[in-house]
């Protein structure tokens, strides 16, 4: 069973790289949006659905980005709490005589 259990901790470190970017994407965007006006677009209804809209959108966008990371955050636990796993199942196994490795890279 051993054999079939294998993670791949270069992947998930690619994977939490991808996260952290997309937070900053997000963030970025942000910014880049942040002094956009609404007003002026058209009718005060219109105008008033573009600045909630973009409330809105702040709000969700911020949420969002915020999850990304935090996502990052677990897997870089969970891949170090693999890694370590791994070092340990390795000693063990050195010690008891079957010098075969781990899984994870």
């Amino acid at each position: 069973m051993a054999e079939r259990l294998a993670v791949d901790g270069d992947e998930l470190s690619h994977f939490m790289r991808m996260l952290r970017r997309s937070t900053e994407s997000l963030q970025g965007l942000r910014r880049a949006l942040e002094d956009a006006t609404v007003t002026g677009l058209g009718t005060d209804d219109l105008d008033c659905a573009c600045e909630d809209f973009q409330d809105d959108w702040k709000y969700g966008a911020d949420r969002i980005g915020e999850q990304t990371a935090d996502l990052a955050e677990i897997i870089g636990r969970s891949r170090d709490s693999y890694r370590e796993v791994d070092r340990a199942l390795e000693q063990a196994l050195r010690r008891s005589g079957n010098g075969t490795g781990g899984g994870t890279r």
